[in-house]
């Protein structure tokens, strides 16, 4: 991932752009982003999701530490989109998202992508 390791990004600001990437997901459906960031985050959405299918409040307090308010929602209607988004995969056993290609930025030549859930 080469997103992950780069000087002058610290541990704290990747956990950040995670964050805010599986609060936009949930927020508008999809994002486009990096590949690699695409990926990373993919593996956080789902394991929201499995949170959300059991519906405990430990489950919902492990939710609300992790999400972040966006322009669109506040963190509470966030929380229940998700646990509404639980019920509807509660018979699906993984793969809540998916990561489709898409062209190369001009700018830099990075691999884009679009995150959305299934």
């Amino acid at each position: 991932m080469s997103f992950v390791n780069k000087p002058g990004k610290t541990s704290a600001w990747r956990k950040m752009v995670i964050r805010h990437q599986v609060s936009d997901i949930f927020s508008y459906g999809k994002i486009v982003t990096t590949f690699t960031k695409a990926k990373e985050t993919q593996k956080h959405v789902d394991r929201i999701v499995t949170l959300a299918k059991s519906g405990s409040l430990a489950a919902i307090r492990a939710i609300d530490a992790i999400i972040l308010p966006t322009k669109k929602d506040t963190k509470q209607t966030l929380t229940k989109k998700i646990l509404e988004i639980g019920k509807k995969y509660n018979k699906r056993q993984g793969g809540y998202t998916r990561v489709l290609r898409l062209q190369t930025r001009k700018g830099d030549r990075t691999t884009e992508a679009i995150i959305e859930l299934v």
